[in-house]
């Protein structure tokens, strides 16, 4: 069953974002396969780094071991709080440590070659929180790949997190950036609101050919419907990031219009949640 937004689904970004990403750039980069075979290759790489984890989201832990003294009575057995017999006990804290990240990007070769003629990038979380390690290693290696001859293509569907460095950004909850090496350091960026479908971009190949398009709402449908996220994903939970007023009046309309008057859609609607104007 298709998401019941016409575009990008925003319940996803905090509840399923990790599994739907692995899955959106591999259904990228099926959707190119038919497009561009047999004169170029599209294949998924990994990047892998260590990403400081903070105190917050640590996890707590208990020891596997504990040691007891059996030769001292217990002060529980005896039912005596001396002072002597009370251990000092410690708390229990947690240390922030490194959590390994793994992130996929498309790379475009020709068969049989190494030499990279466009790489495509889907941001996750940590390339846009500020002064993570994902974003500094991110940025770091994009800096790298625009001081090359290699096309870039970057794409953001995440409304959380600071946005990638470029000047004159368009107005949207989401963007598309296409760079060209022949016309660095311009680039176009598309950008779009959450009520609008994802648009088809442009994927450019090496000299002499021309672009492939990309239809990136293409691509969402075919992964939503595979993935089930039409039962998976809980649409009685607030969004996050959080919207404002009008979108969150959109967002209601657009789950209310699949279920009310069907049964059968009653898969859009968490159990707590009530159509606008049923108190």
């Amino acid at each position: 069953m298709p998401s019941p937004f016409p575009g990008m689904d925003p319940y996803i970004e905090s509840q399923l974002w990790e599994e739907f990403h692995a899955s959106y750039i591999n259904g990228i980069r099926d959707a190119l396969v038919s497009a561009l075979r047999p004169h170029y290759h599209a294949g998924v790489e990994k990047r892998v780094y260590l990403e400081r984890r903070s105190e917050e989201t640590a996890r707590t832990f208990v020891a596997d071991v504990a040691v007891f003294d059996a030769t001292r009575p217990s002060s529980v057995d005896s039912g005596v709080a001396d002072a002597e017999e009370i251990a000092i006990q410690p708390n229990t804290c947690t240390l922030p440590w490194p959590e390994e990240h793994r992130e996929s990007y498309l790379v475009i070769r020709r068969p049989h070659e190494k030499e990279i003629i466009t790489v495509i990038e889907f941001l996750s979380p940590t390339n846009k929180l500020r002064r993570a390690n994902g974003r500094e290693i991110y940025l770091e290696k994009r800096m790298e790949l625009l001081e090359t001859r290699t096309h870039f293509v970057e794409v953001d569907l995440l409304r959380g997190g600071e946005r990638m460095p470029f000047s004159n950004p368009p107005k949207g909850d989401y963007f598309a950036l296409v760079s060209r090496a022949s016309r660095r350091p311009v680039a176009d960026v598309y950008g779009w609101p959450l009520s609008h479908r994802l648009p088809t971009i442009p994927i450019p190949l090496a000299k002499g050919d021309p672009d492939t398009p990309l239809d990136l709402q293409a691509v969402f449908d075919v992964v939503f419907d595979r993935a089930g996220y039409d039962y998976a994903l809980d649409y009685a939970l607030d969004v996050s990031p959080s919207l404002t007023a009008q979108q969150i009046t959109w967002v209601a309309s657009c789950i209310a219009d699949k279920s009310p008057t069907n049964p059968e859609n009653t898969r859009w609607l968490g159990p707590a949640f009530q159509p606008p104007g049923d108190g």
